[in-house]
């Protein structure tokens, strides 16, 4: 801010000694205006017609020095503002990192879902996914495998901190009950993604061939992926001080 005002006061002061230059400019021509004049008064407009070239120089001479500065106050506000852009974009590409705001682009939507129940296997009523909610787990990594930038289970947002495990009748991610079926986002190239997940005896093969669940995988041009709910705390890790 205190750039900006000196940069309105000096254009303000450049503008007013510009005016005083055009005034100077037109004294001097006025006093030329006349027929013959006495020699005395010819030494005397002579004289201050140079007083007044002197000064039209002095503040010539100033507008100069005075645009001078703006131009370094400019270059030096630039130079900051460039900064502070280079901070914000640092600081939006950590908070991405850390799943603390909603994030969009390409990517994959997986849905994970049990057994359709036959009657040569009517199954035993338990969910076949909860049961093997570890295949989450692998399935997650091979996603992080193929590039995934953000990951979201049935709307949980995947962060460090995620746990997902089994409590009771549901399983819980970040603390939170789930059941079947699971709907994986992530964001990233959906054909890189797609690839390392249908490859040969993967994830993908593995859950279908081993276990019967129905697996689908759509490509996506755009995915929005909502930011982590929950609190994020540090009881044992500190930043770390530089040694001197």
């Amino acid at each position: 801010m205190k750039n900006k005002s000196g940069i309105i006061v000096i254009g303000v002061l450049a503008l007013l000694i510009g005016l005083l230059i055009s005034v100077q400019i037109g004294t001097a021509k006025s006093s030329d205006v006349g027929g013959l004049i006495p020699v005395s008064k010819a030494a005397s407009l002579e004289q201050e017609l140079k007083e007044q070239r002197a000064e039209k120089e002095a503040i010539m001479q100033e507008y100069l020095d005075l645009e001078e500065r703006l131009k370094t106050i400019e270059e030096q506000t630039s130079s900051e503002d460039a900064l502070l852009q280079s901070m914000g974009s640092d600081i939006e590409k950590y908070k991405m990192s850390a799943g603390v705001v909603d994030v969009k682009g390409p990517g994959v939507v997986v849905t994970v879902d049990d057994p359709v129940p036959t009657e040569e296997n009517p199954g035993d009523g338990y969910s076949t996914i909860m049961l093997r909610y570890d295949l989450l787990l692998a399935l997650v990594n091979k996603l992080k495998d193929a590039g995934a930038e953000a990951i979201s289970i049935n709307g949980q947002r995947i962060v460090t901190s995620t746990e997902i495990s089994l409590a009771g009748e549901n399983v819980n991610i970040n603390a939170v009950p789930t059941a079947p079926p699971y709907k994986i986002k992530a964001i990233g190239n959906p054909d890189t993604i797609e690839s390392t997940l249908t490859i040969r005896y993967g994830i993908v093969e593995t859950m279908r061939n081993n276990y019967a669940l129905r697996v689908n995988i759509s490509k996506e041009k755009e995915l929005t992926i909502p930011r982590y709910s929950g609190v994020i705390k540090f009881r044992y890790a500190k930043l770390a001080e530089e040694e001197e």
